[in-house]
């Protein structure tokens, strides 16, 4: 009687074309990872924008006049929020834009 199941060529087969379709597909899985957390991040430093220009026009506040994290924390429902890439922020004066240390991750 002959035994039944997959000889080892057919096995090795089966590996190769899984490891083939794994090569093909996680830089595309990286690359939308990396675009998806760039484009949270922008939204984030938006957020930022508009919470320290409501604190400024609030409070009298002219271009060029310092604003701290925690000013413009109060304007976000749960505080400042946190960069997906590992990024930090900073909120910079009244009339600019904020920032973060990842690059290319820019308020737009």
């Amino acid at each position: 009687m002959r035994a039944r199941g997959f000889t080892l060529v057919e096995i090795l087969i089966v590996v190769g074309i899984v490891g083939l379709l794994a090569v093909l597909a996680i830089p595309s899985f990286m690359k939308s990872r990396e675009k998806s957390q760039a484009k949270t991040c922008m939204n984030n430093l938006r957020q930022i924008y508009y919470a320290k220009e409501h604190f400024a026009s609030q409070n009298g506040l002219n271009a060029g006049d310092p604003v701290t994290e925690n000013d413009v924390a109060v304007f976000l429902n749960h505080g400042l929020p946190v960069c997906p890439a590992g990024g930090a922020y900073s909120v910079n004066p009244v009339g600019s834009d904020p920032s973060c240390t990842v690059a290319g991750h820019i308020c737009p």
